[in-house]
């Protein structure tokens, strides 16, 4: 016999079982139910007790080695769930499928459900204001195929492109979990990222057959030419991969999956992963320091911070989709009284998106169903605002929102206003709901009064003052006499329990009532649940017409917080037009501006590029002096304006940006095996890679990376292939220390130079932070180094 064989035959039967459905989730902490307890063994023992930071000890295993142990109580799942999910562990959690006290042999288990990073409707497990994305991806050779699929809100995205647009969209929508073609994983990691918790799948599920079949039968169509994705087929195969690995995760109630959209890549700018985070839109490498969208999410709900995320991500280029958004931002401000009466209804209205995905899987509590009910109230004001706006955009929203009046009124008719958070608690159907409840209810109810009028006759029929009734598990109601008064017991009271100092006993009109009581309340309890699980049934009709509101509710949120971010911080409406120029007055770091001392104002810039005279701005000027906030502000500026959000400035006209690049610091990516200036010399690659007219670069001290001599060199090549490329004039402006590059404007007609300004005064600097025009000589260098205490 084999050593395996061996240690197997060993082991006590329950140890048997258990490794079974190990081996059939060998990359998850496996939770298995014991009784009251949820207990891990193993390596699963060793990692649950330092993450959830319980005891650590070990237990027999028959004639095998003792195995290392660590559990929890069962009804502190939801607290230590959603720790284990967080640190990155897919759980597979393991049922008892009956009744231990009906079984002689070991008890009958399961796994019910697989919970990971990117597959979770556990409201623990979830970021308020942020999708939880699981993403699959197809790796082709030139192009790939990604989906985006969140189960907490039920979208579902598609998109396809080559490898940069595709590493944009993960960094973008940033997914907590992927799903690669298995032999494809390594290749995966080269191309985009090993900071995200991969999945894997064979081959097979990577097929063109397998995904289209598994998208129609999900969607119950005959043709994916609805959804606009039929051609699509690398985004396709994606999409297919990650509906079956929820299934495959035992997440089989989607229908709120009743979508799939194309991001497509046409319909907004281009921003790289190293503009996301340069520009430091959503997250800074920095803890403390403020992003893009701290300083703009004024929303007041869930659906409108993760609809805001995105839009700061994806910003438009269509000219009248950007105008309608402006148009509606410009009458939100002007309407003060609509704006109120919609921020107020938009307050109550709670997580609409997530709490209809709960209906579908079947995982709402009564109190969430409560809040739905509360949410479509709301949605009912809302639509009242809308209508009397007199503004064509807001009447169009209200023509679109569905109050859903008759599920709402069930609702409120049938579930108790106070209903609990749990369904097995009880007390959660109104009365008059059920002729047959509310009897079970008058019986179990009134029978407990009845218990208490029984105490008061018995006590004063044997005089005995201190009797009373109570409960337990193991004989039911009984009546309890203290020694000193025993003697006074009736004959035809039965003793079934003596005390220290008391005695217990039953009587016949008690087994009565007990019966009648405990009957009840077993039947109350299940029908309250039918009653429960048919409302549910009857709101599944409803899931499309609420996640439209949620959806635009989120939109409107989102248009409502630019309106107020532009009154708080005295904005400006932008003009987008179609020419190639950007002319920014008096423009401000929507940031750095925020986070300024009390008092202290921001000196604000102008920054003009054309494609015909000014399509290059070479800014000199000493470290510290502001060239790279003028960059990044002038970016920020562009990006808000074609969210459709009014801009820190006193004017903007910006026609159409379709890209923008940064390479803004000379930040190191050691940690992958490159120098400062590899890391420098293939962000530019990308960027004189895929320019375009209507592209704005941003370069700041590009060659720094390397020697004086060789880094001038660089940004003069640099500088000069922008300049006189054949097709394109992409706007640049180009912050640098290297005063040499000044003589670039005598010979190229659409290079200027510019400065930030300084003043010295008694051997010291004052940074000015004012741009002007003509080139800077000195770099300041002693003096900046004498301020940081050198």
């Amino acid at each position: 016999m084999s050593k395996t064989k061996k240690r197997e035959a060993g082991q006590t039967p329950l140890m048997r079982q258990y490794n079974s459905f190990k081996a059939k989730y060998p990359d998850a902490i496996l939770l298995f139910r014991i009784g009251d307890f949820y207990e891990t063994f193993g390596e699963d023992a060793i990692k649950a007790s330092s993450i959830l930071g319980i005891v650590l000890t070990r237990r027999a295993n028959g004639s095998a080695s003792h195995i290392e142990l660590a559990g929890f109580p069962h009804h502190a799942l939801d607290t230590y769930l959603p720790k284990l999910v967080k640190s990155g562990h897919r759980v597979a959690i393991c049922e008892q499928l009956e009744d231990p006290k009906k079984t002689k042999t070991i008890v009958k288990r399961g796994v019910t459900e697989l919970v990971t990073p990117g597959v979770s409707t556990n409201e623990k497990v979830l970021e308020v204001k942020e999708n939880n994305f699981l993403a699959s991806i197809h790796l082709g050779e030139k192009l790939s195929g990604i989906a985006f699929l969140d189960i907490s809100t039920g979208e579902f995205y598609i998109a396809e492109g080559n490898h940069e647009y595709i590493d944009k969209l993960i960094q973008s929508l940033a997914p907590r979990e992927i799903i690669v073609q298995r032999n494809k994983t390594t290749r995966f990691k080269e191309i985009f990222t090993d900071k995200i918790l991969i999945s894997n799948f064979d081959d097979w599920v990577f097929t063109p057959e397998f995904s289209s079949d598994t998208l129609l039968r999900h969607f119950g169509t005959i043709s994916l030419k609805g959804f606009g994705i039929d051609k699509m087929e690398l985004g396709v195969i994606a999409a297919g991969a990650a509906l079956h690995y929820l299934s495959e995760t035992h997440n089989d109630k989607i229908q709120h999956i009743a979508n799939i959209s194309r991001i497509e890549e046409d319909r907004y700018v281009w921003l790289d992963r190293f503009t996301i985070r340069n520009l430091e839109l959503i997250s800074s490498h920095n803890e403390n320091a403020s992003t893009l969208l701290d300083i703009m999410d004024k929303t007041l709900s869930p659906m409108g911070s993760r609809m805001l995320r995105q839009w700061i991500v994806l910003p438009l280029k269509d000219k009248v989709l950007i105008q309608e958004r402006l148009n509606i931002v410009s009458n939100l401000i002007e309407k003060v009284e609509i704006s109120d009466n919609l921020r107020t209804a938009i307050r109550s209205i709670g997580d609409m998106e997530r709490l209809i995905s709960r209906v579908a899987v079947g995982k709402i509590t009564p109190r969430e169903l409560k809040q739905l009910q509360r949410s479509l109230t709301a949605v009912e004001e809302i639509k009242k605002a809308c209508e009397k706006s007199e503004l064509p955009e807001l009447e169009k929203i209200a023509e679109q929102l569905n109050v859903c009046d008759s599920i709402r009124k069930r609702i409120e008719n049938e579930i108790l206003d106070d209903a609990p958070v749990a369904i097995n608690k009880g007390g959660i159907i109104k009365k008059g709901v059920s002729e047959e409840l509310d009897a079970l209810q008058h019986i179990a109810y009134s029978g407990k009064d009845y218990l208490a009028q029984i105490q008061v006759r018995e006590s004063e029929k044997t005089g005995i003052p201190s009797l009373k009734i109570g409960f337990n598990n193991v004989f039911g109601y009984y009546l309890e006499v203290t020694n000193t008064h025993k003697d006074k017991v009736p004959e035809d009271w039965v003793r079934k329990q003596t005390l220290t100092n008391a005695e217990r006993y039953i009587t016949e009109e008690l087994k009565e009532y007990e019966e009648k009581i405990l009957g009840a309340e077993e039947k109350i309890f299940v029908l309250e649940m039918q009653l429960f699980n048919e409302l549910i049934l009857g709101m599944l009709d409803y899931i499309k017409p609420i996640q439209w509101n949620a959806h635009l509710v989120g939109r409107l949120d989102v248009l409502l917080s630019f309106a107020q971010l532009s009154i708080d911080n005295n904005y400006k409406k932008p003009e987008i037009n179609d020419s190639y120029i950007l002319d920014i007055k008096d423009g401000r770091h929507p940031v750095i501006e925020q986070e300024l001392p009390p008092g202290e104002k921001y000196i604000a810039n102008s920054v003009f590029l054309d494609s015909e005279k000014q399509q290059i701005i070479v800014i000199t000027g000493p470290n510290m002096s502001g060239k790279s906030a003028l960059l990044r502000q002038t970016a920020l500026i562009v990006l808000m304006a074609q969210m459709g959000c009014y801009v820190p400035a006193k004017s903007a006209k910006i026609g159409i940006v379709d890209k923008i690049f940064t390479r803004v610091g000379a930040s190191d990516n050691i940690s992958s095996g490159e120098s400062t200036f590899m890391v420098e010399m293939n962000e530019t690659a990308s960027i004189l890679n895929n320019i375009s007219n209507r592209s704005l670069i941003l370069l700041d001290e590009i060659g720094r990376g390397t020697s004086t001599y060789d880094g001038i060199s660089i940004a003069w090549s640099i500088s000069e292939f922008l300049h006189q490329h054949k097709l394109f004039k992409p706007k640049v402006l180009f912050a640098t220390h290297y005063h040499e590059l000044n003589e670039m404007a005598k010979s190229f007609k659409r290079i200027k130079n510019y400065h930030i300004s300084v003043k010295e005064y008694d051997n010291k600097i004052v940074f000015l932070r004012k741009l002007s025009p003509g080139g800077s000589e000195h770099s300041f260098g002693i003096h900046v180094a004498r301020m940081a205490g050198m």
